[in-house]
């Protein structure tokens, strides 16, 4: 996502996990979006995003989930649980930067 994102213009914050992830958007509310991955070491990713729906802290910012284990209906449980977007792994580069293109 570095490689591809910076040179763009894009500052990215990289988190490990989805308490990190919360934590990261705890403290930086200047983010203008998240790419969400679902499959987290310590939790769901559809957990965080609806945690972060429910913060009083810029709990509108645009969230994009991410996933490798593309099912039927994931698109629909990622909406529903607050995303307003979903990408599919291996992530298409120039997909992902029409999908960010929406938002910012």
């Amino acid at each position: 996502m570095k490689a591809l994102l910076e040179p763009k213009g894009m500052n990215l914050i990289t988190c490990e996990t989805g308490n990190e992830g919360y934590e990261a958007f705890i403290n930086h509310p200047e983010i203008d979006l998240i790419l969400m991955d679902i499959k987290l070491p310590d939790t769901n990713g559809l957990e965080v995003t609806r945690k972060i729906r429910s913060s009083s802290k810029n709990n509108k910012v645009p969230i994009i989930a991410q996933t490798a284990y593309a099912m039927s209906g994931d698109a629909k449980k990622s909406r529903n649980a607050g995303c307003n977007d979903y990408i599919s792994k291996p992530v298409d580069k120039d997909e992902l930067l029409e999908k960010i293109g929406k938002f910012i």
